[in-house]
Protein backbone atom coordinates (compact mmCIF):
# COMPACT_ATOMS: atom_id res chain seq x y z
CA UNK A 1 0.00 0.00 0.00
CA UNK A 2 1.43 3.33 -0.71
CA UNK A 3 2.51 5.57 1.96
CA UNK A 4 3.11 9.19 1.27
CA UNK A 5 6.50 10.66 2.57
CA UNK A 6 5.90 14.53 3.48
CA UNK A 7 6.73 17.00 6.29
CA UNK A 8 4.00 19.18 7.89
CA UNK A 9 6.02 22.21 8.49
CA UNK A 10 4.97 25.59 9.84
CA UNK A 11 3.96 26.67 6.51
CA UNK A 12 1.19 24.04 5.36
CA UNK A 13 0.12 24.48 9.44
CA UNK A 14 -0.54 28.26 9.06
CA UNK A 15 -2.58 27.78 5.62
CA UNK A 16 -4.51 24.74 7.04
CA UNK A 17 -5.57 27.23 9.73
CA UNK A 18 -6.33 29.76 7.44
CA UNK A 19 -8.37 27.33 5.33
CA UNK A 20 -10.28 26.40 9.07
CA UNK A 21 -10.81 30.00 10.10
CA UNK A 22 -12.35 30.73 6.38
CA UNK A 23 -14.45 27.90 6.14
CA UNK A 24 -16.07 28.38 9.99
CA UNK A 25 -16.70 32.02 8.92
CA UNK A 26 -18.20 31.22 5.90
CA UNK A 27 -20.55 28.07 7.66
CA UNK A 28 -21.26 30.20 10.13
CA UNK A 29 -22.44 33.54 8.30
CA UNK A 30 -25.93 34.90 7.66
CA UNK A 31 -25.72 35.74 4.20
CA UNK A 32 -23.52 32.90 1.82
CA UNK A 33 -22.45 32.80 -1.62
CA UNK A 34 -24.71 30.11 -3.34
CA UNK A 35 -22.89 26.90 -3.50
CA UNK A 36 -22.11 24.96 -6.87
CA UNK A 37 -24.37 21.98 -5.86
CA UNK A 38 -27.36 24.25 -6.86
CA UNK A 39 -26.60 24.53 -10.08
CA UNK A 40 -25.81 28.09 -10.84
CA UNK A 41 -24.89 28.68 -13.87
CA UNK A 42 -22.10 31.29 -13.48
CA UNK A 43 -20.74 29.10 -10.67
CA UNK A 44 -20.21 26.13 -12.46
CA UNK A 45 -18.93 28.12 -16.11
CA UNK A 46 -16.12 29.63 -13.71
CA UNK A 47 -14.91 25.90 -12.68
CA UNK A 48 -15.23 24.16 -16.19
CA UNK A 49 -13.42 27.36 -17.47
CA UNK A 50 -10.17 27.69 -15.73
CA UNK A 51 -10.23 23.88 -15.12
CA UNK A 52 -10.26 23.28 -19.18
CA UNK A 53 -8.17 26.56 -19.57
CA UNK A 54 -4.84 24.88 -18.05
CA UNK A 55 -5.05 22.55 -20.44
CA UNK A 56 -5.14 24.83 -23.23
CA UNK A 57 -8.55 25.65 -24.27
CA UNK A 58 -9.00 28.56 -25.83
CA UNK A 59 -12.74 29.47 -24.82
CA UNK A 60 -13.19 32.87 -23.01
CA UNK A 61 -15.73 32.70 -19.94
CA UNK A 62 -18.19 34.20 -21.46
CA UNK A 63 -18.41 31.39 -24.44
CA UNK A 64 -18.07 29.02 -21.98
CA UNK A 65 -21.19 30.26 -20.37
CA UNK A 66 -23.07 30.14 -23.17
CA UNK A 67 -21.85 26.86 -23.95
CA UNK A 68 -23.23 25.40 -20.69
CA UNK A 69 -26.27 27.40 -21.05
CA UNK A 70 -27.12 25.24 -24.24
CA UNK A 71 -25.82 27.80 -27.07
CA UNK A 72 -23.82 27.00 -30.27
CA UNK A 73 -20.95 28.29 -31.28
CA UNK A 74 -19.03 27.98 -34.32
CA UNK A 75 -15.21 26.81 -35.18
CA UNK A 76 -14.52 25.44 -31.66
CA UNK A 77 -15.54 22.20 -32.40
CA UNK A 78 -12.93 20.63 -29.58
CA UNK A 79 -12.78 23.45 -27.22
CA UNK A 80 -16.71 23.04 -26.92
CA UNK A 81 -16.41 19.51 -26.27
CA UNK A 82 -14.12 19.43 -23.58
CA UNK A 83 -16.28 21.90 -21.71
CA UNK A 84 -19.84 20.22 -22.07
CA UNK A 85 -17.78 17.22 -20.91
CA UNK A 86 -16.04 18.72 -17.94
CA UNK A 87 -19.77 20.11 -17.03
CA UNK A 88 -20.36 16.18 -16.84
CA UNK A 89 -17.66 15.52 -15.06
CA UNK A 90 -19.26 17.86 -12.32
CA UNK A 91 -22.53 16.49 -12.36
CA UNK A 92 -20.86 12.87 -12.19
CA UNK A 93 -19.37 14.35 -8.92
CA UNK A 94 -22.42 15.52 -7.39
CA UNK A 95 -24.24 12.17 -8.23
CA UNK A 96 -20.91 9.97 -6.23
CA UNK A 97 -21.70 12.52 -3.30
CA UNK A 98 -25.08 12.08 -3.41
CA UNK A 99 -25.64 8.70 -3.43
CA UNK A 100 -22.85 8.69 -0.64
CA UNK A 101 -25.07 11.05 1.47
CA UNK A 102 -28.24 9.05 0.79
CA UNK A 103 -26.64 5.58 2.14
CA UNK A 104 -26.99 3.77 -1.75
CA UNK A 105 -23.97 1.72 -3.47
CA UNK A 106 -21.25 3.30 -4.82
CA UNK A 107 -19.82 2.26 -8.48
CA UNK A 108 -17.23 -0.64 -7.34
CA UNK A 109 -17.96 -0.61 -3.69
CA UNK A 110 -17.34 -4.36 -2.50
CA UNK A 111 -19.03 -4.01 1.00
CA UNK A 112 -23.18 -3.00 0.48
CA UNK A 113 -24.08 0.25 2.32
CA UNK A 114 -25.98 -1.64 5.14
CA UNK A 115 -22.96 -4.42 6.24
CA UNK A 116 -21.08 -0.43 6.26
CA UNK A 117 -23.12 1.08 8.83
CA UNK A 118 -23.46 -2.44 10.71
CA UNK A 119 -20.18 -2.09 11.03
CA UNK A 120 -20.10 1.76 12.08
CA UNK A 121 -18.47 2.65 9.21
CA UNK A 122 -19.84 5.65 7.16
CA UNK A 123 -16.68 5.91 5.13
CA UNK A 124 -16.78 6.75 1.23
CA UNK A 125 -15.04 4.13 -1.01
CA UNK A 126 -12.65 5.57 -3.50
CA UNK A 127 -12.97 3.00 -6.51
CA UNK A 128 -11.23 2.37 -9.73
CA UNK A 129 -14.60 2.79 -11.41
CA UNK A 130 -14.73 6.26 -10.03
CA UNK A 131 -11.39 7.35 -11.37
CA UNK A 132 -12.28 5.76 -15.08
CA UNK A 133 -15.35 7.12 -15.62
CA UNK A 134 -14.08 10.33 -14.78
CA UNK A 135 -11.94 10.14 -17.53
CA UNK A 136 -14.47 8.60 -19.74
CA UNK A 137 -16.36 11.40 -19.29
CA UNK A 138 -13.24 13.96 -19.59
CA UNK A 139 -12.00 12.96 -23.17
CA UNK A 140 -15.22 11.41 -24.49
CA UNK A 141 -15.38 12.33 -28.42
CA UNK A 142 -12.15 13.70 -28.30
CA UNK A 143 -9.80 10.59 -28.62
CA UNK A 144 -10.87 7.12 -30.28
CA UNK A 145 -13.14 5.19 -28.03
CA UNK A 146 -10.82 2.35 -27.73
CA UNK A 147 -8.41 4.54 -26.03
CA UNK A 148 -10.59 6.19 -23.80
CA UNK A 149 -11.54 3.54 -21.63
CA UNK A 150 -8.64 2.12 -19.71
CA UNK A 151 -5.26 3.17 -18.35
CA UNK A 152 -2.35 3.60 -20.81
CA UNK A 153 -0.26 1.21 -23.13
CA UNK A 154 2.25 3.11 -23.94
CA UNK A 155 5.02 4.44 -22.71
CA UNK A 156 4.68 8.66 -22.71
CA UNK A 157 6.73 11.64 -21.71
CA UNK A 158 5.97 15.00 -21.34
CA UNK A 159 7.91 17.54 -23.24
CA UNK A 160 9.07 21.34 -23.14
CA UNK A 161 7.32 22.75 -25.98
CA UNK A 162 9.89 25.26 -26.60
CA UNK A 163 13.05 23.26 -26.00
CA UNK A 164 12.15 19.77 -26.80
CA UNK A 165 13.71 19.39 -23.38
CA UNK A 166 11.68 16.11 -21.45
CA UNK A 167 10.07 17.38 -18.21
CA UNK A 168 8.40 14.57 -16.77
CA UNK A 169 8.70 10.76 -17.56
CA UNK A 170 6.16 9.03 -15.64
CA UNK A 171 6.01 5.43 -14.53
CA UNK A 172 6.20 2.67 -17.67
CA UNK A 173 2.55 1.96 -18.32
CA UNK A 174 2.97 -1.89 -16.98
CA UNK A 175 2.89 -0.10 -13.39
CA UNK A 176 0.11 1.83 -13.94
CA UNK A 177 -2.47 -0.41 -12.64
CA UNK A 178 -0.36 -1.81 -9.63
CA UNK A 179 0.27 2.13 -9.15
CA UNK A 180 -3.31 2.97 -8.52
CA UNK A 181 -4.71 -0.24 -6.86
CA UNK A 182 -1.65 1.15 -4.45
CA UNK A 183 -2.60 4.73 -4.13
CA UNK A 184 -6.46 3.64 -3.82
CA UNK A 185 -5.65 1.19 -0.53
CA UNK A 186 -4.21 4.21 0.92
CA UNK A 187 -7.21 6.11 0.34
CA UNK A 188 -9.50 4.15 1.75
CA UNK A 189 -7.64 3.10 4.45
CA UNK A 190 -8.31 3.78 8.19
CA UNK A 191 -4.62 5.72 8.33
CA UNK A 192 -5.60 7.96 5.79
CA UNK A 193 -8.27 9.68 8.87
CA UNK A 194 -5.58 11.16 10.95
CA UNK A 195 -4.51 13.53 7.84
CA UNK A 196 -6.40 16.72 7.85
CA UNK A 197 -8.54 16.44 4.18
CA UNK A 198 -6.87 19.05 2.64
CA UNK A 199 -3.48 17.41 3.08
CA UNK A 200 -5.41 13.93 1.82
CA UNK A 201 -6.36 16.36 -1.21
CA UNK A 202 -3.48 17.43 -2.15
CA UNK A 203 -1.84 13.92 -1.96
CA UNK A 204 -4.50 12.64 -4.84
CA UNK A 205 -3.88 15.41 -6.89
CA UNK A 206 0.12 14.76 -6.95
CA UNK A 207 0.08 11.32 -7.32
CA UNK A 208 -3.01 10.87 -9.94
CA UNK A 209 -0.67 13.39 -11.95
CA UNK A 210 3.09 11.73 -11.54
CA UNK A 211 1.17 7.91 -12.28
CA UNK A 212 -0.29 9.58 -15.33
CA UNK A 213 -2.52 7.23 -15.85
CA UNK A 214 -4.38 8.16 -18.70
CA UNK A 215 -3.28 8.05 -22.48
CA UNK A 216 -4.72 12.48 -22.73
CA UNK A 217 -6.40 14.37 -19.68
CA UNK A 218 -4.51 13.28 -16.89
CA UNK A 219 -4.69 17.31 -15.75
CA UNK A 220 -8.22 17.71 -15.61
CA UNK A 221 -8.83 13.73 -14.49
CA UNK A 222 -6.78 14.28 -11.14
CA UNK A 223 -8.02 17.66 -10.22
CA UNK A 224 -11.87 16.35 -10.53
CA UNK A 225 -10.61 13.00 -8.09
CA UNK A 226 -8.73 15.84 -5.94
CA UNK A 227 -12.49 17.78 -5.47
CA UNK A 228 -14.02 14.50 -4.97
CA UNK A 229 -12.25 14.40 -1.78
CA UNK A 230 -12.49 17.89 -1.13
CA UNK A 231 -16.28 17.06 -1.66
CA UNK A 232 -16.65 13.71 0.49
CA UNK A 233 -14.99 15.61 3.61
CA UNK A 234 -17.49 18.96 3.43
CA UNK A 235 -14.14 20.93 1.76
CA UNK A 236 -16.10 21.99 -1.37
CA UNK A 237 -14.48 24.37 -2.80
CA UNK A 238 -16.80 24.64 -6.43
CA UNK A 239 -18.63 27.41 -5.65
CA UNK A 240 -18.57 30.82 -6.22
CA UNK A 241 -15.04 29.85 -6.72
CA UNK A 242 -12.59 27.90 -7.62
CA UNK A 243 -9.47 25.94 -6.90
CA UNK A 244 -8.34 26.14 -10.59
CA UNK A 245 -8.96 29.28 -10.92
CA UNK A 246 -5.86 29.99 -9.12
CA UNK A 247 -3.72 27.35 -10.69
CA UNK A 248 -4.34 29.10 -14.11
CA UNK A 249 -3.71 32.37 -12.84
CA UNK A 250 -0.39 30.74 -11.44
CA UNK A 251 0.41 28.35 -13.66
CA UNK A 252 4.01 28.89 -13.87
CA UNK A 253 3.79 27.98 -9.63
CA UNK A 254 1.36 25.23 -10.25
CA UNK A 255 3.21 23.20 -12.82
CA UNK A 256 7.00 24.04 -11.33
CA UNK A 257 5.24 22.69 -7.85
CA UNK A 258 4.79 19.34 -9.27
CA UNK A 259 8.03 19.47 -11.25
CA UNK A 260 9.57 20.22 -8.03
CA UNK A 261 8.33 16.53 -6.70
CA UNK A 262 8.20 14.86 -9.72
CA UNK A 263 11.56 15.46 -10.76
CA UNK A 264 13.38 14.09 -7.81
CA UNK A 265 15.66 11.26 -8.50
CA UNK A 266 13.99 8.99 -5.86
CA UNK A 267 10.58 6.32 -7.19
CA UNK A 268 7.49 7.59 -6.95
CA UNK A 269 6.67 5.99 -3.69
CA UNK A 270 9.45 7.64 -2.08
CA UNK A 271 9.32 11.29 -3.39
CA UNK A 272 9.30 14.32 -0.45
CA UNK A 273 5.52 15.92 -1.39
CA UNK A 274 6.10 18.90 1.41
CA UNK A 275 6.89 21.62 -1.53
CA UNK A 276 3.34 20.73 -3.61
CA UNK A 277 1.53 20.06 -0.20
CA UNK A 278 3.08 23.66 0.29
CA UNK A 279 1.74 25.27 -2.54
CA UNK A 280 -1.23 23.13 -2.73
CA UNK A 281 -2.46 24.28 0.74
CA UNK A 282 -1.64 27.97 0.11
CA UNK A 283 -3.64 27.92 -3.12
CA UNK A 284 -6.40 26.37 -0.94
CA UNK A 285 -5.94 29.09 1.85
CA UNK A 286 -5.96 32.16 -0.49
CA UNK A 287 -9.40 31.44 -2.14
CA UNK A 288 -11.05 30.53 0.62
CA UNK A 289 -9.95 34.20 2.20
CA UNK A 290 -11.13 35.88 -0.90
CA UNK A 291 -14.72 34.52 -0.25
CA UNK A 292 -14.30 34.41 3.94
CA UNK A 293 -13.77 38.39 2.94
CA UNK A 294 -17.09 38.62 0.47
CA UNK A 295 -19.00 36.73 3.13
CA UNK A 296 -17.65 39.25 6.03
CA UNK A 297 -18.64 41.91 3.73
CA UNK A 298 -22.03 40.95 3.32
CA UNK A 299 -22.58 39.99 6.83
CA UNK A 300 -21.26 42.90 8.86
CA UNK A 301 -24.71 42.95 10.11
CA UNK A 302 -25.25 41.38 12.97
CA UNK A 303 -28.73 41.46 13.45
CA UNK A 304 -29.15 39.87 9.97
CA UNK A 305 -28.63 36.12 11.32
CA UNK A 306 -31.80 36.88 13.57
CA UNK A 307 -33.64 38.48 10.88
CA UNK A 308 -33.46 35.37 8.92
CA UNK A 309 -34.55 33.52 11.51
CA UNK A 310 -30.90 31.85 12.34
CA UNK A 311 -31.03 30.17 8.86
CA UNK A 312 -27.91 30.97 5.96
CA UNK A 313 -29.22 32.97 2.73
CA UNK A 314 -27.16 31.50 -0.30
CA UNK A 315 -26.33 34.75 -2.81
CA UNK A 316 -25.99 34.61 -6.60
CA UNK A 317 -22.63 36.09 -8.02
CA UNK A 318 -25.41 39.01 -9.11
CA UNK A 319 -27.04 38.80 -5.45
CA UNK A 320 -23.62 39.70 -4.59
CA UNK A 321 -22.37 42.29 -6.40
CA UNK A 322 -25.83 44.22 -6.03
CA UNK A 323 -25.61 44.09 -2.60
CA UNK A 324 -21.84 45.57 -2.13
CA UNK A 325 -22.65 48.06 -4.66
CA UNK A 326 -25.59 49.20 -2.41
CA UNK A 327 -23.53 48.98 0.65
CA UNK A 328 -20.43 51.20 -0.85
CA UNK A 329 -23.06 54.19 -2.47
CA UNK A 330 -25.99 53.91 -0.40
CA UNK A 331 -28.61 52.47 -3.31
CA UNK A 332 -29.00 51.96 -6.41
CA UNK A 333 -31.35 52.18 -9.48
CA UNK A 334 -32.25 50.17 -11.66
CA UNK A 335 -30.18 51.65 -14.32
CA UNK A 336 -26.89 51.63 -12.21
CA UNK A 337 -27.87 47.70 -12.04
CA UNK A 338 -27.54 47.47 -15.92
CA UNK A 339 -24.52 49.28 -15.88
CA UNK A 340 -23.23 46.90 -13.34
CA UNK A 341 -24.55 44.11 -15.50
CA UNK A 342 -24.23 45.07 -20.04
CA UNK A 343 -25.15 41.54 -20.31
CA UNK A 344 -28.06 40.60 -18.60
CA UNK A 345 -31.84 41.54 -19.09
CA UNK A 346 -33.84 44.17 -17.28
CA UNK A 347 -35.87 41.62 -16.62
CA UNK A 348 -33.00 39.28 -14.44
CA UNK A 349 -31.29 42.03 -12.44
CA UNK A 350 -35.36 42.95 -11.16
CA UNK A 351 -35.68 39.12 -9.79
CA UNK A 352 -32.69 39.58 -8.23
CA UNK A 353 -33.97 42.73 -6.58
CA UNK A 354 -37.34 40.87 -5.99
CA UNK A 355 -35.60 37.84 -4.30
CA UNK A 356 -33.70 40.52 -2.16
CA UNK A 357 -36.84 42.21 -0.85
CA UNK A 358 -38.70 38.85 -0.13
CA UNK A 359 -35.65 38.29 2.05
CA UNK A 360 -35.91 41.77 3.86
CA UNK A 361 -32.41 41.92 2.69
CA UNK A 362 -33.38 45.33 0.39
CA UNK A 363 -35.71 48.09 0.81
CA UNK A 364 -37.81 49.44 -2.43
CA UNK A 365 -38.56 53.19 -2.38
CA UNK A 366 -40.79 55.22 -4.66
CA UNK A 367 -42.17 53.31 -8.16
CA UNK A 368 -41.17 50.93 -10.19
CA UNK A 369 -39.31 53.18 -12.77
CA UNK A 370 -37.89 55.63 -10.67
CA UNK A 371 -37.67 53.23 -7.82
CA UNK A 372 -34.44 52.94 -5.61
CA UNK A 373 -33.24 50.00 -3.92
CA UNK A 374 -31.71 50.60 -0.38
CA UNK A 375 -30.36 47.79 2.15
CA UNK A 376 -32.90 47.28 5.19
Amino acid sequence: MYQPRFTINNSILTNISQVEAARAIINAAPLVPAYEKQFRAEAIAKVVHYATKLEGNDLSFEQVAKVIEGKELSGFDRDVQEVLNYRRVIKYLDELLALHQEKLPLPGEKVSPDEKMQAGDVSFSYSELMLKRIYQLVVEKIIPETQGQDYRRAQVVLENTRTGQVVFRPPPFMEVPYLIKSFLSWLNSEKIKELHPVIQAGITHYILVAIHPFIEGNGRTARAFSSLVLMVESYDIRGLFALEEYFDRNASDYYHSLQSVSSQPAPLAEQDLTSWLEFFTQALALELQKIKGKVERLSSDLRLKQKLGGKQLPLTERQIKLIEYMRQFGGLRIADARELFPMISQDTVWRDLKKLIEEKIVLKKGSTKGAYYTLV
